[in-house]
């Protein structure tokens, strides 16, 4: 294996750890409002999440970085072309970073609602434009022979791209649910186990639709792998919700996670070896090694890796450890 699979597989992996681990933190966000019938409620919501959200997000701004050196090309055409969207990206955290500091900075409850809905609006677009800028990259976008992209900001939405927008959505959200039926007791557990159901079975519906409609449109069930790693992401989704149904939420969260795993891996098999396809044409589509970095560059920064990635990830394996016990009314703080 050479260093540019090495460092596309990196890649993958960074995504399947953002796309777990943010998506129940979006979903938590997007159900906030919702679930939470009053303040306790809410903070309640936010304690779930409250020592993880931002060590999450570090995933998304590794996996950034990481393209940024092995792949500078990719990265340079995708920041490009994608500069609008990705900036809507980018407001939507920075409104859900900064309602969870200010939500407790003041106690009117004019105040707290305000963020809560800041919380729910960031997080919503978030998990929406996720999924668009993924089926943007499965289905295609116009790049040009110099590896520019040459559409405008309109040209990413398309009934395909819209729909999987929709599917990180319902599935996000019913990560959430999941998570928030074994991290919370009482009224709100029920509360979230109960939503679980109905947006499990409309992630189902949705994540159906989307698997027909990448079959007609895109050519990533060309790639046998990719194809059976899709379906299986939707027998593990049908799984996590016969599961739910026998009151076992602990495992329909953890094969609702290999549902994400699967449907991400299943998006960089059908990609590999290209990191974006060209609409106009397929021999201007970026891959590992028209979009690469030089060998050394390659060689040092896999260096570093192997050296502070086992860290990260004992550190963060470790938070989650230390904050493992279910959220109560007791153990409220702001």
């Amino acid at each position: 294996m050479d260093l540019n699979i090495l460092w596309f597989i990196l890649i993958a992996v960074l995504f399947v750890g953002f796309f777990f681990l943010e998506g129940f933190d979006f979903g938590v966000g997007i159900l906030l409002p919702i679930l939470g019938k009053n303040d306790v409620e809410r903070r309640m919501i936010i304690n779930t999440i409250g020592p993880h959200w931002d060590g999450n997000e570090v995933w998304m701004i590794t996996a950034g970085g990481a393209i940024f050196a092995a792949f500078p090309n990719w990265y340079a055409t995708l920041f490009s072309g994608f500069f609008l969207a990705l900036f809507f990206v980018l407001v939507a955290l920075i409104i859900r970073g900064v309602a969870f500091e200010f939500r407790s900075s003041h106690s009117a409850s004019g105040w707290r609602n305000t963020w809560d809905w800041a919380i729910f609006t960031g997080s919503l677009l978030s998990a929406i434009l996720w999924g668009v800028a993924v089926a943007n990259l499965i289905k295609g976008v116009p790049i040009d022979a110099k590896m520019q992209y040459v559409g405008t900001f309109f040209t990413l939405l398309s009934p395909y791209t819209i729909v999987g927008g929709l599917t990180t959505l319902f599935v996000f959200a019913f990560h959430g649910a999941l998570f928030l039926s074994l991290k919370t007791t009482g009224e709100m557990a029920d509360r979230s186990r109960k939503t679980a159901r109905g947006l499990g079975l409309g992630a189902i519906l949705i994540v159906l639709i989307m698997a027909g409609l990448t079959y007609v449109q895109t050519d990533l069930f060309s790639h046998t792998g990719a194809g059976i790693l899709l379906l299986s992401s939707g027998i593990a989704l049908i799984l996590a919700n016969v599961l739910l149904r026998s009151q076992k939420a602990k495992a329909s969260f953890i094969l609702n996670g290999v549902t994400i795993l699967l449907f991400t891996l299943a998006m960089f098999w059908g990609l590999f070896p290209r990191v974006m396809v060209s609409s106009l044409n397929p021999n201007w589509s970026l891959t590992i090694y028209n979009a690469s970095s030089s060998p050394y560059t390659l060689k040092i920064m896999t260096i570093v890796a192997l050296t502070m990635v086992p860290i990260v990830l004992l550190y963060q394996g470790w938070t989650y450890w230390v904050f493992r016990k279910r959220v109560t009314e007791k153990d409220l703080h702001y």
